[in-house]
């Protein structure tokens, strides 16, 4: 049956012309039959020549429906004119309607309304029925009009049917465009994240590299043992930073299977003690204290923390100056999580922070406000009194949820 249903909807002027075959062999059957009953009082043109105009109705409604409507309707006044009374072929006017109603112009499909309308009108007054009342002619015009105005009305529901499902093939592509640009949108904001990771991990680390590997050089032939141990931070930080590096890196990375064990977790607060205590080992002294009671924390907050005093502290290796010192405050509220970070170095004009280094590259302090915003907190940066540069922060817990 699929096979079948296919096949017709792949040729359909073939099972039109078959339909109109069939329709004009009936329609020669009933010609026939009425010239025989008559005993040739009535000729068989022209009523032949309409019904063969009618099957080619049929058969080319579907290729050329306005020009076949118009064909109809001409076959029916010629009906009229000629005194033709209604036959089989006739049937070709409910399809031409339905067709035209179906798929035609507009116009065309008004046309057709009109002239089914008025087809059972216009037999009844051509061809009264005889030994009949007044209202039961009125009543067999409007039973000859009915299956017109049905016709029509099914052929205009299924065009409105195709438009209804048009609109909604339109409307799901639209979506699935939209989705496609949501995506995108998703995609550069995880780039510009991972940008912001790389940042502060090659910032930071790099930056303790240099200073640990400076240090190297200059006690290499007075302290070796202080060399040896500026060494082994340098490896143990590079390390550090390749891992982090490879766990950023590996989230471009398509089509390619990463073994679990190439990743590392996420900073997070807890592990805020490893990174005071290297940044203690690269000569930058920094006093760490917490208050409040620890809990457990959305990992959001505890990256941003994370983030926002690795950044602090490197700032302040830059542009503390020599004998710099820091300080970091963790503070624990109720609904939220305090951080203040604060160095008494020389310090730098505030312009460079907001750039991120002297050089003017890099994110700084924007790429901090940025993951402050992401959590919905609030972040203070500026020159301290007295001298030194101030970071405070406050990352509330509801809104990062």
């Amino acid at each position: 049956m699929q096979r079948l249903y296919d096949f017709l909807r792949r040729y359909p002027t073939w099972v039109d012309s078959f339909w109109a075959v069939a329709l004009l062999g009936i329609s020669w059957v009933s010609i026939s039959n009425l010239n025989g009953a008559a005993k040739g009082s009535s000729s068989i043109f022209p009523a032949l020549p309409i019904a063969v105009v009618l099957s080619a109705v049929v058969a080319l409604r579907r290729r050329m429906p306005e020009k076949m409507l118009l064909l109809a309707v001409a076959a029916g006044l010629a009906q009229l004119v000629l005194d033709v009374p209604s036959a089989p072929e006739d049937f070709a006017m409910l399809v031409i309607i339905y067709t035209v109603a179906a798929n035609g112009a507009r116009w065309a499909s008004r046309l057709a309304l009109i002239g089914g309308l008025c087809a059972g009108t216009l037999s009844q007054l051509r061809w009264p029925t005889t030994e009949t009342s007044g209202a039961g002619s009125v009543f067999i015009a409007i039973f000859q009009t009915v299956p017109f105005a049905l016709a029509w009305v099914l052929g205009d529901s299924i065009r409105t049917r195709r438009a209804y499902l048009a609109q909604l093939e339109e409307r799901a592509a639209r979506l699935e465009k939209e989705r496609e640009a949501q995506a995108k949108v998703a995609v550069a904001a995880e780039r510009a994240r991972i940008a912001r990771e790389l940042h502060d991990v090659v910032a930071h680390n790099v930056s303790v590299m240099v200073v640990q590997a400076d240090g190297a050089a200059y006690v290499m032939d007075t302290a070796p043992d202080q060399a040896k141990k500026a060494l082994e931070t340098i490896s143990g930080t590079g390390r550090q930073a390749l891992a982090e590096m490879r766990r950023l890196l590996g989230v471009l990375r398509t089509g390619e299977h990463q073994e679990v064990g190439e990743y590392v977790p996420q900073p997070d607060v807890e592990q805020l003690d490893d990174l005071i205590e290297q940044c203690r080992t690269s000569g930058l002294p920094v006093d760490f204290k917490v208050e409040g009671t620890p809990r457990p924390l959305p990992s959001g907050v505890e990256l941003t923390a994370y983030r926002i005093v690795q950044e602090a502290l490197t700032n302040t290796r830059k542009h503390g100056g020599p004998n710099a010192g820091a300080s970091v405050r963790l503070v624990y509220f109720d609904d939220g999580l305090g951080l203040l970070v604060e160095d008494d170095g020389k310090g730098a004009p505030h312009e460079l922070y907001e750039e991120g280094g002297a050089d003017g590259q890099g994110h700084g302090l924007i790429g901090m406000r940025e993951r402050v915003g992401m959590v919905g907190g609030t972040l203070d940066a500026g020159p301290r009194p007295g001298g030194g540069f101030r970071i405070s922060a406050l990352l509330p817990l509801k809104a990062a949820h």
